[in-house]
């Protein structure tokens, strides 16, 4: 066991084999970056200014995306910089920041989609209650009630994180991750920390709402047998946006957690890098584009905007005026 210090900064040392390659890995980074913020915004600002799309679904969609700018934020822009810095070194305080933001960015990403599946299950199997039971008002609740316990839950883990005396500082990935880090404590008892970093990663962000979702889609399709074909594939179609990006959002995170735990030398290091970025980066930009494309009513209002100069413009203002 090392003596442990006042660490200052940590060593990203995924960057140190990449050698000329940083310009390619770079590029890359920043045409995926922009394209998050592009689709997202585009999204969220087509959403806001057409009045056809003011309905709980959408708020759900809104949310949804403002978190992929948020995820993608707290990441991309360092690995761009990192890739341009000869040290490869991030401050404490940034790579904590940059924890919270992950971390946070996760919780919310699976209790949005949780809560969306339930919006799913209200719209198909009650129809004729659904105004009642999802409204506006318990939208615009349920969704700053996400955020805010996703923000206060990652805040408790992360305090127990800092508390930690460490003997290193070198975290093998392109980012900052709480589980290597609380390999880096110098204690010899980190049971506390790892046992509520597991609890937080398999019971908080990953199997409550795992149950929720599977419990919603269990009714769905137990109701969508008694349905004719026709209406059978009108309801899947709603779900199948949400199904993809479920899908790819839970193996992204399973493939995080075994990446954290075991050892994945034997991966080809281009592949671990790109690896390390996939739910950062895959989630924000596919989630735009299957809601995008899938959902009638947005890919119609897309249409609608990008044909017509200046509507989003003119129509934005009109409705800031109107407001």
């Amino acid at each position: 066991m090392g003596n442990s210090t006042q660490i200052v900064s940590f060593v990203l040392a995924m960057y140190g084999n990449i050698g000329n390659l940083k310009y390619l890995y770079f590029t890359l980074a920043m045409l995926l970056y922009t394209l998050v913020i592009f689709t997202n915004t585009v999204l969220i600002v087509i959403i806001y200014v057409d009045r056809n799309l003011h309905e709980p679904m959408y708020l759900f969609l809104c949310s949804l995306f403002a978190n992929e700018i948020y995820g993608s934020t707290s990441m991309l822009p360092c690995i761009m910089t990192q890739l341009l810095s000869e040290t490869h070194e991030i401050s404490a305080f940034s790579c904590f920041l940059q924890i919270f933001s992950i971390h946070t960015y996760a919780a919310i990403e699976y209790a949005n989609l949780a809560i969306m599946a339930y919006d799913r299950y209200v719209c198909i199997c009650k129809p004729l209650h659904y105004n009642v039971i999802i409204t506006k008002r318990r939208v615009r609740q349920t969704i700053v009630a996400i955020w805010i316990l996703c923000f206060v839950e990652v805040g408790v883990l992360l305090s127990f994180t800092v508390r930690l005396k460490l003997c290193g500082n070198i975290i093998n990935k392109v980012s900052c991750d709480n589980h290597l880090v609380v390999k880096l404590s110098c204690s010899l008892d980190t049971t506390v920390s790892l046992i509520h970093d597991l609890v937080f990663g398999l019971i908080f962000v990953v199997a409550v709402p795992t149950c929720f979702i599977s419990f919603t889609y269990i009714k769905i399709l137990a109701v969508c047998i008694k349905f004719s074909q026709e209406t059978r594939e009108k309801a899947f179609s709603t779900c199948i946006p949400h199904l993809i990006s479920l899908i790819n959002f839970v193996f992204g995170c399973f493939y995080e957690l075994i990446t954290q735990r075991f050892d994945m030398t034997f991966v080809p290091y281009p592949l671990r890098v790109v690896s390390d970025m996939y739910l950062m980066t895959c989630q924000p930009l596919l989630s735009p584009i299957m809601y995008g494309l899938k959902l009638s009513k947005i890919r119609h209002a897309c249409k609608h905007y990008f044909t017509h100069e200046n509507v989003i413009t003119s129509e934005l203002l009109e409705f800031c005026h109107f407001k």
